[in-house]
């Protein structure tokens, strides 16, 4: 059987035709694979682009929320404006200025302030916050502890709006404080800090026989004359010290008096006028560190060296021997003493005359231990 031309060609056209569709389908594929691939791409480079606007909008709410959250310092003053007073007098020709607090002393309302605003002063007024001023009488001084308690026979009940007194105890290094005074006669001015250390000892000018002041705050809440006297505040409002020093010439360096050293004076400070319950050790000395244990020849590179004993005080009586000078001082009753502030806050803290302590001391190649009868620190 004999086949026509025109149908192998026919036949030809028809599979080049079938061949083309496939191969146009191939390509076809090709490119639209290409496509997707490139939409995957970009797709994914706009799920990570909203993934970064994700995260940046978090931490934008955070900030937000933060700042939200700051502390509204002016409610806090508001709350505690009208119990900060104005303390005036005359001492030595001149005037004096400090500031004070009002007190609830079981139902009586006393003003706080420190013994050196009042010391040696006549005509002492207290003025509040509205302006009104009154006479003041200084019941009771406590130059050891830098406290002073006043009254105010003729004031209104109405003027005393008092603090609330928090303990001192609860104080971490770093926490907010704010200080309320009255620095160079700017009356009720506000500052702001934190508690910079605890447990200091200071030693102020006119403490009489060169005492030091035991377990006192330190701040950076900037703190000028006339400041003295004026409450140290938590965020909440209540007083966890009252304003005491600065070191002079410095920037962020105050000093407060812990409100657990208030708490304990003010009611006898009110009642006898005085407060005789300063524990006292009889020695004098300096902090030890690693050089002078070098030049000693000893392995103890903290503790309270002994510079001088005081004749027929506490330490010359210890039991089995005596306090001896270069004796170093690291425990008071199995609590170890790193310096002096640690020594003499532990004592004014957890002691009262006429207890008996524990000391461990070093002397020499020896480490001792001597029980000591704590006396009263001499008067003023």
């Amino acid at each position: 059987m004999v086949s026509s031309p025109g149908r192998h060609a026919s036949s030809i056209v028809a599979l080049m035709f079938v061949a083309g569709l496939i191969l146009g389908g191939i390509v076809t594929a090709f490119v639209l694979y290409g496509q997707i691939s490139v939409l995957n791409t970009k797709l994914s480079n706009v799920e990570n682009q909203i993934s970064s606007l994700n995260v940046n909008q978090t931490a934008y709410y955070q900030n937000f929320n933060v700042y939200m959250n700051q502390t509204d310092y002016s409610v806090i003053y508001d709350e505690v404006k009208d119990s900060v007073v104005v303390i005036t007098g005359t001492a030595n020709g001149g005037t004096i200025e400090g500031s004070g607090f009002v007190y609830n002393l079981t139902g009586s309302m006393v003003v706080v302030t420190n013994n050196h605003v009042v010391s040696g002063a006549t005509g002492v007024s207290v003025t509040f916050s509205d302006g009104n001023g009154y006479a003041a009488r200084v019941n009771g001084m406590d130059p050891y502890s830098d406290l002073a308690v006043l009254t105010l026979p003729t004031a209104p009940q109405s003027e005393f709006k008092p603090l609330v007194v928090l303990s001192s105890s609860s104080l971490k290094v770093g926490d907010e404080v704010i200080a309320i005074g009255n620095p160079y006669g700017l009356t009720g001015s506000m500052t702001t800090g934190i508690v910079s250390a605890l447990g200091r000892t200071i030693t102020e000018s006119n403490t009489p026989g060169g005492y030091a002041i035991a377990d006192i705050i330190q701040t950076s809440t900037p703190i000028n004359p006339g400041n003295s006297g004026g409450p140290l505040l938590t965020l909440n409002g209540t007083v966890v010290g009252i304003t005491t020093a600065i070191v002079t010439n410095s920037q962020g360096l105050g000093f407060a008096v812990p409100s657990e050293t208030i708490v304990k004076e003010v009611p006898i400070l009110a009642a006898v006028g005085s407060f005789n319950l300063h524990s006292y050790l009889g020695v004098e000395g300096s902090d030890m560190d690693y050089d002078t244990a070098q030049s000693m020849k000893v392995s103890v590179t903290y503790g309270w060296l002994i510079g001088s004993v005081i004749a027929g005080g506490p330490a010359s009586q210890a039991k089995p021997t005596a306090v001896h000078t270069n004796d170093i001082i690291i425990a008071l009753n199995a609590t170890r003493v790193i310096n002096g502030d640690a020594l003499m806050s532990w004592i004014e803290q957890n002691t009262v005359p006429g207890d008996t302590i524990m000391l461990t001391v070093v002397r020499a190649s020896q480490t001792l231990q001597l029980t000591v009868k704590l006396g009263t620190r001499p008067p003023p």
